[in-house]
């Protein structure tokens, strides 16, 4: 378990999967980051059992501290140990739950995690341009905007921008030790 002064990230548990299913069902908090597709139970159970399985892959989930109930989950995927790079992804299921700071600690705890235990030097995400809180949220994180993939989705009848963030390792550089040779 990681714990910060809000949350703590632990791992998923056959307990939340009610949870994870009426989420991964709500068709509101979907368009702010996929496409709108429902879910089958049965589906959803084996992903969530079977996510131990995949090594390019860590998801934790986020409870507040003190509470068994999940609040959200966060996804490190496409783990490259070559290139030390991942993709991050985050959510905060019940929308009663957003806004407290649960997903700024949860992504700050997970940030640690991939430099400190993943040994990664830089970590990629994607965000609908139309989610202006998400981004505000990786910006004050440190991501960065890398670009702008345009008209990238179709939500609701209309194209969506995607846009491209991701932040490197602060104490990481490219610089290559000199060789010399006698």
């Amino acid at each position: 378990m990681i714990s910060g002064t809000l949350v703590t990230l632990g791992p998923i548990l056959p307990t939340d999967f009610e949870s994870l299913f009426r989420w991964a069902n709500d068709k509101e908090a979907a368009r702010l980051n996929d496409v709108y597709r429902p879910a089958d139970w049965r589906s959803q159970q084996e992903y969530w059992l079977n996510i131990g399985k995949n090594g390019a892959m860590v998801v934790f989930a986020i409870r507040k501290n003190g509470a068994p109930a999940i609040v959200g989950y966060i996804q490190i995927t496409n783990i490259d140990p070559v290139h030390r790079s991942a993709m991050i992804s985050i959510r905060i299921g019940d929308a009663v739950n957003r806004g407290h700071g649960y997903g700024r600690e949860a992504l700050a705890l997970a940030q640690s995690y991939c430099w400190n235990h993943l040994n990664l030097s830089r970590i990629g995400l994607t965000v609908f341009q139309t989610n202006g809180r998400a981004i505000g949220i990786y910006a004050a994180a440190g991501f960065e905007q890398e670009g702008v993939l345009r008209k990238a989705v179709f939500i609701d009848g209309q194209w969506v921008d995607v846009v491209v963030m991701a932040i490197n390792h602060p104490t990481r550089t490219n610089a290559t030790p000199s060789l010399s040779v006698t």
